[in-house]
C-alpha cells in the first residue's frame, strides 16, 4: 500500500514538473488553431523566462489573419524590450488595410517607441 502512494506521489511530481516546463493545454489550443509550436521551444521559452501564452496567443492571432510569424520573431521582439501584441495588432490592421508593413518595421517603431517614452 505504501509503495503505491510513493510511487503515485512521485508520478504526481513528475507529471506537475512536465506541466511547468510543457504546458500541455496552451500547446494543443495552438495545434487547434493550426500554428505548430514545438514543445521544445516551449520549454525553451520557459527557461528564457518568456511568457508562453504571450508568445502563443500572439502567433495564433497572427496566422488567423493570414500573416506569417515565427515564434522565434516574436520571442526575440519580447525578449528586445518590445511590445509583441502591439505589434501584431498593428501587423494586422495594415494586412487588413492592404498596407505593407512588414515585420521588421514594425518592430522597430514599436522599439523606437519604447525607448522614447522611457
Amino acid at each position: 500500500m505504501i509503495l503505491y502512494l510513493i510511487t503515485g506521489f512521485f508520478l504526481f511530481l513528475l507529471i506537475g514538473g512536465i506541466q511547468h516546463f510543457f504546458p500541455i493545454g496552451l500547446w494543443l489550443s495552438a495545434l487547434a488553431s493550426g500554428v505548430w509550436v514545438s514543445p521544445v521551444q516551449l520549454a525553451l521559452m520557459r527557461i528564457r523566462k518568456v511568457p508562453q501564452a504571450l508568445i502563443v496567443n500572439a502567433l495564433v492571432r497572427a496566422t488567423k489573419a493570414g500573416l506569417h510569424l515565427s515564434c522565434d520573431e516574436l520571442e526575440t521582439h519580447h525578449l528586445a524590450g518590445g511590445n509583441v501584441n502591439t505589434v501584431v495588432n498593428a501587423l494586422i490592421a495594415a494586412h487588413k488595410a492592404n498596407m505593407d508593413l512588414d515585420f521588421k518595421t514594425a518592430t522597430a517603431i514599436d522599439l523606437a517607441k519604447s525607448r522614447r517614452t522611457t
